[in-house]
């Protein structure tokens, strides 16, 4: 396995293949994708993050969104007494999605073609278990060092106003103005999370506002723009994965169908996108130390050709 990587212009890959992929570039069958920045000398460098303990979790709550958006169903949690002896069971009912989660390689295809990342096929999705997320589990799950660019802290204190229930897009010029306002420096294998208060803003919602959410075909949010210029930003930057707070991690609808980064991200170079992690005790924590770097660790559920799951992620300082 190598990384190097070639320049964003060298894009796509495998010159058959849909834009930008970067097919092969660990292998024809791999089913790691950019996880594959996540090694040995990536782990240990980033352990060099925790200098008190102090863990913080990253996970909302399943049951955060009673009325989940994109007509997902929400959670159940049904108790099962053993009664007359005193033991209980429990079992949920969930979509991986519906709260915070990583989405997988076989979340998301290409719409010409309905292929997904490496090459895999629809026909590849529902008679095999190729590119589940059991595969980052069985390789030591998503732990590396974590980088945090606290947007809404950055605009409230520049002025500028966060909508998070209307399609504004983060531009990477202002990812890297709150880059450099934190004094941030990325690393190959760094793991991007980005803020916008999304989740804290959703808790203020009524539940009739939670509601007419939900019954949005495409509801909008804010996110980060999809463009070639963020692609080439994070393409450049070596990221293993990237996360927000918000539902769709791209502003939504995207504004550019061309550069759509759930396509290029997720079928092109088989990195993770994480939506709706909970980013508020972590940003509290990083403005407190004045550090927004910080040893992560996230080990999704062990699903055999699982399309999505839970984070299951912690932030240690």
């Amino acid at each position: 396995m190598t990384t190097a990587k070639p320049p964003f212009e060298s894009l796509p890959l495998r010159k058959d293949g849909p834009a930008g992929n970067a097919w092969g570039l660990f292998g024809e069958h791999d089913e790691l994708g950019m996880l594959n920045l996540l090694t040995p000398a990536t782990t240990r460098a980033a352990a060099q993050e925790i200098k008190e303990g102090v863990r913080v979790s990253t996970d909302w709550s399943l049951d955060s969104m009673a009325v989940p958006c994109f007509g997902r169903v929400p959670f159940e949690h049904t108790l099962k007494n053993k009664a007359p002896r005193p033991v209980n069971d429990d079992i949920l009912t969930f979509n991986t999605q519906s709260s915070s989660q990583w989405d997988g390689f076989r979340h998301f295809g290409y719409k010409d073609g309905s292929v997904f990342f490496n090459g895999c096929s629809q026909q590849d999705i529902e008679r095999s278990t190729r590119n589940g997320v059991h595969v980052w589990v069985e390789h030591g799950g998503i732990v590396g060092r974590g980088v945090l660019l606290d947007y809404k802290a950055w605009a409230e204190a520049h002025g500028q106003e966060v909508d998070c229930f209307d399609t504004q897009s983060i531009s990477v010029s202002t990812l890297q103005e709150v880059a450099r306002s934190q004094r941030v420096t990325f690393q190959t294998g760094d793991i991007l999370f980005v803020r916008t208060g999304w989740t804290q803003s959703y808790k203020q919602l009524s539940p009739v506002e939670c509601q007419q959410l939900a019954d949005y075909k495409t509801p909008p949010v804010i996110g980060v723009e999809s463009s070639k210029e963020t692609l080439r930003w994070i393409w450049e930057n070596n990221f293993a994965a990237v996360a927000g707070d918000m539902p769709s991690f791209e502003a939504w609808p995207p504004q550019k169908p061309d550069f759509f980064l759930h396509e290029w991200l997720l079928a092109g170079w088989g990195m993770p996108i994480g939506e709706l992690f909970d980013l508020e005790r972590l940003s509290q924590e990083c403005r407190q130390r004045q550090r927004w770097t910080f040893f992560f660790s996230s080990v999704p559920l062990k699903v055999p050709g699982g399309v999505a799951s839970p984070p299951n992620g912690i932030a240690i300082f």
